[in-house]
């Protein structure tokens, strides 16, 4: 990739940076397109070269906040319990050293009970399910004995919330301490 490539490449991401905080700060509906070039010390016309929309612009966060966690589900080998500690450890780490990643949970959070999204949020967020593959990782678990017996659709949802929780409670208040991983489903 050459230097003008490189450069394009950073200001995409301080673009999608910069919509990113305002969308979660300000909502989607309140956030214009002028504040977010504002932000990035842009024109708005630069920044259409970029996203010609802020729906576009709100759409490529989407699908990067779809996109990483059903990449963390894709399916493994490793055993169950230690897949769930090395994923939470690595969770934690990049909400721990890179604010966007706190920041995308809670972008996520809001995206699913926002009624002012476009309509292409909405269908985006109809196919994301990460409790599907969690829930047979938890199931596997069970089997081996790794992971306690019970629902195990409720146990992958108490995984994902309370990552959810930290990551949110992680954005807002970036100083308090982020817990370490812990077996928290073991048998």
């Amino acid at each position: 990739m050459g230097i003008r490539e490189r450069q394009k490449e950073k200001r995409r991401e301080e673009i999608l940076a910069a919509g990113l905080d305002l969308f979660i700060r300000k909502g989607y509906a309140a956030t214009k397109i002028n504040d977010i070039a504002e932000r990035v010390g842009m024109s708005t016309g630069l920044l259409f070269h970029y996203f010609e929309s802020k729906e576009k612009l709100y759409e490529a966060l989407i699908v990067l906040g779809i996109s990483v966690p059903m990449s963390v589900m894709a399916p493994t080998e490793r055993e169950p319990l230690e897949f769930f500690r090395v994923t939470a450890e690595q969770i934690f780490h990049y909400i721990r050293t890179e604010p966007f990643v706190a920041k995308m949970f809670v972008l996520m959070s809001q995206a699913f009970y926002n009624e002012a999204a476009p309509p292409s949020i909405k269908e985006l967020l109809m196919g994301f399910d990460i409790y599907t593959p969690t829930t047979l990782l938890i199931q596997k678990g069970q089997a081996n004995g790794t992971i306690r017996q019970g629902n195990s659709h409720a146990l992958a949802i108490a995984y994902w919330c309370a990552i959810q929780g930290i990551a949110e409670q992680m954005a807002l208040n970036p100083d308090v301490p982020c817990p370490k991983a812990t077996g928290s489903l073991i048998s």
